[in-house]
């Protein structure tokens, strides 16, 4: 403790720590205020809930892979203050003016723009943390960030939640603006050790930046992660599994917002809850399998945490429609997260000890295209899907769906052992 004490004596740390906490609220509040805001519209539509949640997950396809070229060229600290500053007013524009219009297409575009600025947000924090702390300091900093960002993220769904069930979706609109106001201004005030001026680039260079980036976009990288994929049939299993596991969370996501307000009859007070208590459990199982794990166990244990994520969901599905008990459901929710949390940590330390050095950036950046395409897919295809036949039978599909892949893996491993 009086290392984390002493680290947050550094004022230029504290300013970015706290700033980040406020910003990492900020989005989760938005999020709240998007779907208080869907919920007016089109109240128990999966369909417009999952449109304006694919312009959120967008931004990661087509500006992710330009904004790292053109952060580490722009002075950091000034690029975290423009984009707060424009996510700030373009979030005001939303109570104050895109509400009272008819459609709800002026608000993707602004959302859409939002979560596209904040792709050049996240790598400037990460990467202006050396300019702040010493070297030693620099674990430490990063643990800080990374545990306390998380705690934020989880009080932003549930407080969030409250907040917005308070004071609706404009007000929510309006907190979040003005957080990443906030935020802005406290990263004004940071004064770092190295301060990068912007280049003057000519229009060919930036051509080039440009050109070289499309060449090697997400797609193109798949590609040249999937030769590599296919030299190790461990690995492939890895992203084999990580793409079903994303679409069965993709398919349930909005699906799962709807069937919460149905039940519960309430827009986002019980769904923040539920989302803080899936995220604790998330953490705490992490946490646990990290010290507790084998090693020796790794695809036997995501196939055995696939299977009992399936036999939870269907439980929490069954139980919350004939005991729709708030703190009952958040039990059952904790436990999904418990049973779900070994699988990143095997698979991420599994992808760690079976790739070349020269090629991870590679393939965790290509798993990163990968689990999104799967994510924003299937929730496209069963957003309309849940219209049709209602949120329950989506939700026992992909509890069935889970289960079949949890046994079918485990007969498989357990044959494949046999044979050796």
């Amino acid at each position: 403790m009086a290392r984390f004490r002493n680290i947050l004596r550094n004022r230029n740390f504290s300013l970015l720590w706290l700033a980040q906490i406020i910003s990492q609220f900020g989005d989760r509040l938005d999020q709240m205020a998007l779907i208080a805001l869907v919920y007016r519209y089109a109240p128990g539509s999966t369909t417009q809930m999952a449109k304006i949640m694919a312009f959120t997950i967008a931004p990661v396809f087509l500006i992710g892979p330009l904004a790292g070229v053109y952060v580490d060229r722009w002075d950091r600290r000034r690029t975290m203050v423009v984009c707060d500053i424009l996510r700030g007013i373009l979030i005001l524009l939303i109570p104050f003016w895109l509400m009272r219009l008819p459609s709800l297409w002026p608000v993707y575009i602004v959302v859409f723009v939002v979560f596209s600025i904040a792709r050049f947000y996240v790598p400037a924090k990460m990467s202006i943390i050396p300019d702040l702390v010493k070297a030693d300091d620099l674990l430490l900093a990063n643990s800080l960030v990374n545990t306390t960002g998380m705690v934020a993220a989880m009080l932003g769904f549930g407080l969030g939640g409250i907040l917005v069930g308070m004071v609706g979706a404009q007000g929510g609109f309006t907190i979040d603006g003005a957080s990443f106001l906030i935020s802005g201004i406290m990263i004004f005030f940071l004064s770092t050790k190295v301060i990068r001026q912007a280049k003057k680039e000519r229009l060919i260079e930036v051509g080039r930046d440009i050109a070289d980036v499309i060449r090697k976009s997400a797609l193109q990288e798949m590609r040249e992660a999937v030769l590599f994929l296919r030299k190790d049939p461990r690995i492939s299993s890895c992203f084999g599994v990580l793409f079903l596991l994303w679409a069965a969370l993709g398919a349930v996501y909005v699906v799962s917002i709807v069937f919460v307000q149905e039940v519960f009859a309430s827009v986002t007070k019980d769904l923040g809850l539920l989302v803080v208590a899936l995220g604790l459990g998330l953490f705490v199982g992490s946490l646990g399998y990290g010290r507790l794990g084998r090693k020796d166990h790794g695809l036997r244990t995501i196939f055995a945490c696939i299977l009992g994520a399936g036999v939870v969901l269907s439980g929490f599905v069954l139980t919350v429609i004939h005991l729709p008990n708030l703190l009952l459901a958040m039990g059952l929710v904790f436990v999904l997260g418990l049973v779900v949390s070994p699988v990143m940590v095997i698979s991420n330390t599994m992808v760690h000890q079976l790739t070349d050095n020269s090629m991870r950036g590679k393939v965790f950046s290509s798993l990163e295209v990968v689990v999104h395409l799967a994510f924003l897919t299937s929730m496209m295809v069963t957003a309309p899907l849940a219209d049709r036949l209602g949120s329950v039978k989506i939700l026992l599909g992909v509890s069935l769906f889970l289960v079949l892949i949890g046994i079918g893996g485990l007969a498989k491993v357990y044959g494949q052992d046999r044979r050796a």
